[in-house]
């Protein structure tokens, strides 16, 4: 037995003697689905970075910049489509009498997968916010007929429902993540990089209330020495081998 597939055994184990599980899902999981990061290099767009059009200021200077920019990003994700760790995961959800499944990205595929529950910590890229009224609209066009977009209730121009930089998460929302992770009996922690809080915290509260933590990433992360479980493997082949079916590691 190589030392990946003790380690997803051991994992096994501990989902399937749990009730209540915790997932927190970063951008790994969704660059399997060949969603782009926007970070680094590659997340320059026309000579910006994302901590360049990702604020409030940035959009009340110039909201049409900014939107030019989200309609390009709605663009490049318009056609990706849920990879089999999305798919396991719903899977569980249907299976496992409560999940917590906490995602800090904004692609909407965990729902596309048939999760039912989802907190989205950042907010979501197919929806549009009203700037006075608040109003909430749910727009899959790409791209966008007008830029930037109009509230279809009292016409005011809409911004992404996203979290920018220099925005609080709502605390009741924070609130809620927190005392799922109390309250669980696993915790898994699937593609995120761990420097970007209050997610970066969020195993360290599940270590610190006793709960087992298990890790899936490519990469190595900065809190990985504390997790009870880390498996180095894409996540998209290691959940389907944790709670559906498909248990064969190739």
């Amino acid at each position: 037995m190589t030392e990946t597939e003790e380690k997803v055994n051991q994992a096994r184990e501990l989902i399937e003697s749990a009730s209540h599980v915790v997932v927190l899902t970063g951008a790994g999981i969704s660059s399997e689905s060949g969603v782009p990061t926007f970070r680094g290099q590659e997340g320059l767009w026309q000579n910006f970075r994302p901590e360049e059009l990702a604020t409030p200021e940035a959009f009340w200077k110039d909201p049409k910049l900014v939107w030019e920019w989200y309609d390009w990003r709605r663009n490049a994700v318009k056609d990706a489509k849920p990879n089999p760790g999305h798919y396991a995961l719903a899977e569980l959800e249907n299976n496992l009498e409560n999940l917590t499944l906490i995602t800090q990205n904004i692609d909407g595929l965990h729902q596309m997968a048939g999760s039912s529950n989802v907190t989205e910590m950042h907010g979501n890229l197919w929806q549009i916010r009203c700037t006075k009224c608040g109003d909430i609209e749910q727009n899959f066009e790409v791209p966008l007929g007008e830029l930037p977009p109009r509230c279809k209730k009292c016409g005011e121009i809409g911004r992404p429902n996203v979290v920018w930089f220099g925005e609080m998460i709502e605390m009741s929302l924070i609130d809620s993540v927190l005392k799922a992770i109390e309250e669980c009996q696993v915790m898994l922690i699937i593609g995120t990089s761990g420097v970007v809080e209050p997610a970066a915290s969020m195993g360290l509260v599940a270590k610190q209330a006793n709960k087992p933590v298990i890790e899936i990433n490519l990469d190595e992360t900065p809190s990985a020495g504390l997790y009870d479980i880390v498996i180095r493997e894409k996540s998209g082949e290691i959940l389907p081998l944790l709670f559906t079916s498909n248990r064969t590691l190739s």
